[in-house]
């Protein structure tokens, strides 16, 4: 059954693909996948590589690799779902690749319902980097992971046991908001701040300088670039404007 599912995720396209059962699945933070999918068993991971957008200093350039990613990711996710459901009479829950996330005070939208991050190495598709994200044996750090929750009974992939990070520190080095300065972990807020410079942090600051300025203010405000890049962040959706920590990291990279 799981070489039949591998072989169907591998035909659409997708670069690599894992299972793991959902008792090797360990995250300090993110929900019990029971409260998720009640009967869950398993985790099927799917993993894409980064387009070379991620090299271009042109952040819309760049920005657009990424929703590409994001958008095939989805439509793959879907597909395996249904795939599982028709094949095997199975249930299965997709896992979308980033939004939405659960927003609270205190996650403050950094904090996934399932993460993917150790989704994957759970389901053999790497390990951590200095970095804190996964690194994939083949594809290296340039990997945006989705996951299909089942309750099929699957067993896990045997976990990748070889070190994959040569701590040669470049992404910490690359790094502008100085988000990695503390070993095994990222500072959210630092990160968010360069990566997503036009996110729900900067729409609060805006339209509470908005709330609190003059009509003459305002008018000047609406015409400022800076709006119209929050305006299209707002139908737009998901962009990142940093891509340094995956794109220096030499890793998979030939």
């Amino acid at each position: 059954m799981k070489e039949k599912i591998k072989e169907f995720v591998l035909s659409l396209g997708i670069d690599d693909v894992g299972v793991a059962s959902v008792k090797d699945y360990k995250s300090p933070r993110s929900p019990d996948l029971q409260g998720i999918f009640p009967g869950a068993k398993s985790l099927v991971v799917l993993a894409y590589k980064e387009l070379s957008n991620c090299e271009s200093e042109n952040m819309q350039i760049a920005s657009g690799g990424r929703l590409d990613a994001l958008e095939f990711a989805r439509s793959s996710n879907y597909r395996v779902a249904r795939f599982l459901e028709r094949e095997f009479k199975a249930k299965a829950m997709t896992v979308p690749p980033s939004y939405p996330l659960h927003m609270s005070y205190e996650t403050k939208g950094t904090l996934g319902d399932v993460s993917l991050r150790h989704a994957a190495i759970a389901a053999g598709l790497g390990n951590f980097g200095r970095h804190n994200l996964v690194i994939h044996p083949k594809i290296g750090s340039r990997v945006v992971f989705t996951a299909v929750i089942t309750n099929l009974d699957l067993t896990s992939d045997p976990p990748v046991s070889e070190k994959l990070c040569t701590d040669c520190n470049i992404c910490i080095e690359n790094c502008p908001a100085h988000a990695l300065d503390e070993e095994g972990k990222t500072d959210d807020m630092k990160c968010l701040k360069i990566s997503q410079p036009y996110g729900i942090g900067s729409a609060i600051r805006f339209w509470t300088k908005f709330a609190e300025s003059t009509t003459e203010e305002q008018k000047k405000m609406v015409r400022d670039v800076n709006y119209w890049r929050l305006y299209q962040a707002g139908f737009i959706g998901f962009q990142y404007f940093c891509f340094n920590c995956i794109k220096s990291c030499p890793i998979g990279q030939s």
